[in-house]
């Protein structure tokens, strides 16, 4: 499997493992600090070839993919769960197996730049996404059928908006 788009990653092994299952190629970011010169590598690939954002499931990923697809408008998005990419010790796209790194790449998405309120605060709430134990396994169960990692409440509800879901999509996720 080739994969068109260029796949922006953090670290060698990320590169090392994903280039082991699938044909593609990386950019790797080397941390949080995201460079100009690493910043304009991801603007002109995503102009020429696209540009998906698989980031580890940790707060420095977030931070990195946040920084990018504020820069650099079109990003698509992959999203691997925490568990599925851990170690006794370690976070990373590069434990994940095969199988789990194939699955969260084929469910990329780019989010708009300036999204249209699909969903408002008020349904949000009224859905038991917000507050207590229960909203957390609820939005658990919702950013798994989406592939969107494990987002708190202020974050999934941008998340959905930026995915253009409604009250009734998500009503329907939590049926299933």
């Amino acid at each position: 499997m080739k994969i068109k788009e260029i796949i922006v990653v953090e670290g060698k092994n990320d590169t090392n493992v994903l280039q082991s299952c699938i044909d593609c190629d990386t950019i790797e970011t080397h941390g949080t600090h995201l460079s100009v010169e690493t910043l304009r590598l991801i603007e002109q690939a995503a102009k020429t070839r696209g540009v998906i954002i698989f980031t580890d499931p940790d707060h420095p990923g977030e931070t990195i993919r946040t920084a990018i697809n504020q820069k650099i408008p079109g990003c698509k998005n992959a999203y691997i769960e925490k568990h599925k990419a851990k170690t006794t010790k370690k976070v990373g796209v590069e434990h994940a197996s095969k199988k789990d790194l194939l699955d969260a790449l084929s469910h990329v998405f780019t989010y708009q730049e300036q999204p249209v309120e699909s969903i408002s605060w008020e349904e949000y709430l009224s859905l038991g996404l917000h507050g207590g134990e229960a909203a957390a396994h609820q939005r658990e169960k919702v950013a798994q059928a989406l592939y969107l990692g494990r987002p708190n409440a202020k974050t999934l509800f941008k998340r959905l908006n930026m995915m253009q879901l409604t009250l009734h999509d998500v009503e329907e996720l939590l049926r299933k």
